[in-house]
């Protein structure tokens, strides 16, 4: 049912059955007729969503919306994320100027120039993981096989995390990560992760080695200006958001191009269209597809709609990606589309640190898989629903059975 003047929908909003990766139809309503409107969450408070790409864009510069999660009237899509605010502290979730302290120490890490320079160890780790999931035989489960190894792989040696703890760090976060979860679920699956970063912080302490965690310890925290649980923190965050955005977007990726294979082919035939490529599928899927939290501390007027303070405000990246103000057709994959600007990786002095690596794995991934699995291809021929994680905070896809 359409939004009136006297209701507001349920948030997050329900994809379209049939359609699962594309944003909801209410998105694109609510951005023509209302962009700024009002939308009931989960314990029946409500928030101002914000849809239009404009709108969003000024709202991610404006420092009169707050990131900071500890703010009373900050949005959380469940009662597990709730449960657990004082665990969620995260240099994302603050405003500067602590905001602004925490991530110059992380900047030169994620240069461009310096993430460039991993570009020969990313391919070497692509290359790799397709070979293994070759040798193991066609069909397979292109998520378990490839998606989600890469970015784990990436991120445990950047930080120095032992890979063979994958399977643990996965699955804690995907409990986090799911607004099914209970409080309880949520909880113990933060514990278990802070737990598991305390301890490997208090090793690299003793033994520091070439890695970023250990970097932070001797050079951070042993100047002051970080605490052992700042630390803690900052490595915890950067493990799963490194490993959950990056290999959702992967998978999304080459499901999206197999089921457009004009698409396809192009890329195979023109490889030069593969980092432009990258930046049309980002803008496609937007995986933080429930939009970027905030709360107004002033009075601010968002698109002709003045929001009091006080009052949650949601920027969704979804429905500003798919603004035909910016992109035309814009439900429409086009590999030669110029989708610089898009807001998936947001914008602002919240954008995200890690965007460069995204980049260069999606981008490494995207033209050896296309390039060394020609007959890639969907294991069901006929069209069905994807297996997509629709309850999760980060979409993407649970599994993605191909064949070659």
């Amino acid at each position: 049912m359409a939004e009136t003047e006297d209701t507001a929908p349920s948030y997050p909003i329900p994809r379209a059955a049939g359609r699962p990766l594309d944003p909801p139809p209410l998105l694109r309503e609510l951005r023509e007729r209302r962009p700024v409107s009002r939308v009931t969450l989960w314990d029946g408070r409500t928030a101002w969503l914000v849809t239009r790409h404009e709108d969003v864009r000024q709202a991610l510069r404006d420092p009169r919306l707050s990131a900071d999660v500890g703010h009373p009237s900050y949005p959380f899509f469940s009662e597990g994320q709730v449960a657990t605010r004082d665990m969620l502290r995260s240099f994302i979730r603050m405003d500067p100027p602590e905001h602004d302290r925490h991530r110059r120490m992380l900047t030169p890490e994620f240069r461009v120039k310096h993430v460039e320079s991993m570009r020969p160890g990313v391919q070497e780790t692509v290359d790799r993981l397709l070979e293994d999931m070759i040798e193991a035989g066609s069909p397979a489960d292109f998520v378990t096989a490839f998606a989600l190894p890469l970015p784990s792989l990436v991120i445990c040696r950047l930080l120095g995390v032992p890979y063979a703890d994958h399977d643990f760090f996965q699955r804690c976060s995907a409990v986090a990560f799911d607004r099914e979860s209970t409080a309880g679920e949520i909880r113990s699956s933060r514990e278990q992760l802070t737990d598991y970063l305390a301890r490997l912080v208090a090793a690299k302490a003793e033994h520091p080695t070439d890695d970023l965690i250990s970097r932070l310890v001797t050079h951070q925290e042993a100047a002051g200006r970080l605490t052992r649980r700042e630390v803690v923190n900052t490595g915890l965050l950067l493990l799963v958001a490194g490993h959950e955005t990056t290999a959702n977007m992967t998978a999304l990726s080459v499901l999206d191009l197999l089921r457009h294979p004009g698409q396809l082919e192009l890329l195979r035939e023109r490889p030069e269209l593969i980092p432009g490529s990258v930046e049309e599928l980002l803008r496609r899927h937007s995986v933080a597809h429930n939009g970027l939290p905030r709360v107004a501390v002033e009075d601010i007027e968002i698109g002709g709609t003045t929001v009091p303070a006080g009052d949650a405000v949601l920027l969704s990246l979804a429905a500003a990606n798919h603004d035909p103000r910016v992109y035309e057709d814009p439900d429409r994959l086009d590999v030669e589309r110029n989708a610089r600007g898009h807001l998936a990786f947001g914008f602002g002095v919240h954008q995200c640190i890690g965007q460069p690596l995204a980049r260069l794995e999606l981008q490494v991934a995207l033209a050896t898989v296309l390039r060394r699995l020609p007959g890639l291809r969907l294991v069901h021929e006929s069209p069905q629903e994807p297996d997509c994680r629709h309850s999760m905070t980060i979409f993407g896809l649970h599994s993605l059975p191909v064949a070659w």
